[in-house]
């Protein structure tokens, strides 16, 4: 039988062991309950980095932390807005913070190599700054070979991948919520969760150059989707899951080394 990778499920002893003697780094999603459309569940923000960081820890030895599952703010222009139905976040602050706070604790346990796998566009420079708050107060309790990753799954879709996903042209990363790449892995991996005869059939949004605050609900299309998903599929979805677990298992076998050579040097 394989052994776990997701902590949740081991016992305390089992889980000392693999990050204090193996050294095992920890893999932590997170991501935001959030709308996505009529046709889809509020959790993928957090069940597809979840399901890549459970991929990509099979694959480099590395354990899976429960996700934070609440983000910042959606963003009108990149997640239709705080203001739709559904969408449950927290203030910059309170999530970085809370990154803080779960960083130093797995410092505490020994663990030295985390990556914080992103599912939830906005909350990139706020889960950073619980990043850097962690590792400064970590070093004034004289840690200081603690290291942290932090991506988004996104960024490991490859050209050759979009072209294929979007055969008629990549309406562009900003307009995605709720759209092709979204639908798609939640198709491949949690297709109980997908109505595609709910999928809007609008083009992508267009908005501004500008945002407003509070935002013009008119703005957003009345599905919430900043574009049709109208194409997404399984196969896709497959595609996209197995390109992004190959990308991030090999970033982070770099950055992992990449670190302990330059300790060494």
């Amino acid at each position: 039988m394989e052994k776990s990778v997701v902590i949740g499920e081991l016992a305390w002893p089992e889980y000392a062991r693999r990050v204090k003697e193996q050294a095992q780094p920890i893999l932590v999603p997170i991501g935001a309950l959030e709308q996505h459309g009529p046709h889809m569940s509020m959790n993928p923000d957090v069940l597809l980095p979840g399901a890549i960081a459970v991929a990509v820890g099979r694959q480099i030895g590395a354990l899976v932390a429960p996700a934070i599952a609440y983000g910042y703010k959606s963003q009108q222009k990149s997640g239709g807005g705080n203001h739709l139905c559904g969408t449950t976040s927290l203030d910059g602050h309170t999530l970085s913070l809370t990154v803080k706070d779960v960083l130093k604790e797995f410092a505490r346990h020994g663990a030295r190599k985390i990556c914080l796998v992103n599912g939830h566009f906005e909350n990139s420079m706020f889960a950073v700054e619980g990043v850097d708050l962690a590792i400064r107060e970590l070093r004034w309790e004289g840690i200081h070979d603690f290291q942290v990753v932090m991506l988004s799954y996104w960024d490991f879709v490859t050209e050759e991948t979009i072209a294929r996903i979007y055969p008629d042209g990549f309406p562009g990363w900003a307009v995605e919520h709720g759209g092709v790449l979204e639908t798609s892995l939640m198709l491949h991996l949690h297709p109980d969760l997908v109505d595609m005869s709910c999928v809007p059939a609008h083009g992508a949004a267009s908005f501004e150059p500008y945002d407003v605050f509070p935002p013009i609900p008119e703005w957003t299309p009345s599905s919430g989707c900043l574009s049709s998903a109208a194409d997404a599929s399984a196969e896709k979805g497959a595609l996209l899951f197995d390109v992004c677990v190959e990308g991030i298992s090999r970033a982070l076998r770099e950055a992992y080394d990449a670190r302990a050579k330059a300790s060494h040097a």
